[in-house]
């Protein structure tokens, strides 16, 4: 096994994420488990790298960490210049509000329209109504759903469902994207053609992708591929040749 930073002089500020010697526990006492082990990692601005491994490795778990929706326990995990071990509530939000998240399953609020649920990403970003409104409906068109904006969710398809929710991360101009099995419940043609629209996206955005997959068929579309198993960052000779 081999780790990604290990004996490397890293300028974090030039970095969308650094990361080093981490690692994370769940539970406590005699029921604490490790999940995650000396995790380095160092991921360029402008970088579309795709983590893969089996189910359970902690995949999800590092991605969580890097969407500030855990805390930091142990070790050095750097976004965007700014170090997460030990930061307050309120640093957290603010980094957050960098960083564009997809989840697996979408979670789109069921009451609310295409264009609402994309609407709710701009809550906390100081744009006006008309800018707010000009972003919607630009990024619901650069995902192919302007004739759906006022569609509800049960009225749209898997594939639309997830473009709401990539049109929902990008919306509020993020610098970083983190995906979660995007392409889960959608068929080849469709994860395909979502993961696309998000490379296209960002790449217009000039920001910074982390993909969580298990589908083979959309590896070509990364600069680079991480493995990941039983916590722990490996050499996977396999993953890298796929893209090349």
């Amino acid at each position: 096994m081999s780790q990604v930073l290990e004996n490397t002089v890293i300028d974090v500020s030039k970095s969308a994420i650094a990361i080093h010697h981490l690692n994370h526990y769940y539970g406590q006492g005699s029921l604490k488990k490790q999940v995650l082990f000396d995790i380095n990692l160092h991921i360029d601005r402008g970088e579309i790298i795709i983590l893969t491994g089996p189910s359970g490795s902690g995949k999800t778990t590092l991605l969580t960490l890097m969407g500030c929706l855990r805390s930091v326990q142990d070790g050095s995990l750097n976004i965007l210049g700014q170090e997460l071990l030990h930061a307050s509530k309120e640093a957290m939000t603010l980094a957050r509000r960098n960083v564009g998240y997809i989840f697996q399953a979408h979670n789109l609020l069921n009451f609310l329209t295409a264009y609402q649920n994309v609407e709710m990403a701009l809550e906390l970003q100081a744009v006006t109504a008309a800018e707010a409104d000009s972003r919607i409906r630009s990024v619901l068109n650069a995902v192919g759903l302007e004739d759906r904006m006022n569609y509800y969710p049960s009225n749209l398809s898997g594939g639309q469902k997830q473009r709401v929710a990539i049109a929902r991360a990008l919306v509020s101009q993020p610098q970083i994207i983190l995906a979660d099995e995007p392409t889960a419940a959608l068929d080849k043609k469709s994860g395909r053609d979502v993961v696309e629209i998000m490379e296209k996206l960002a790449k217009e955005q000039g920001c910074t992708i982390l993909l969580v997959t298990h589908d083979n068929r959309i590896l070509d579309l990364a600069d680079r591929i991480i493995y990941m198993e039983d916590g722990c960052l490996v050499d996977h000779v396999e993953a890298t040749a796929a893209i090349k």
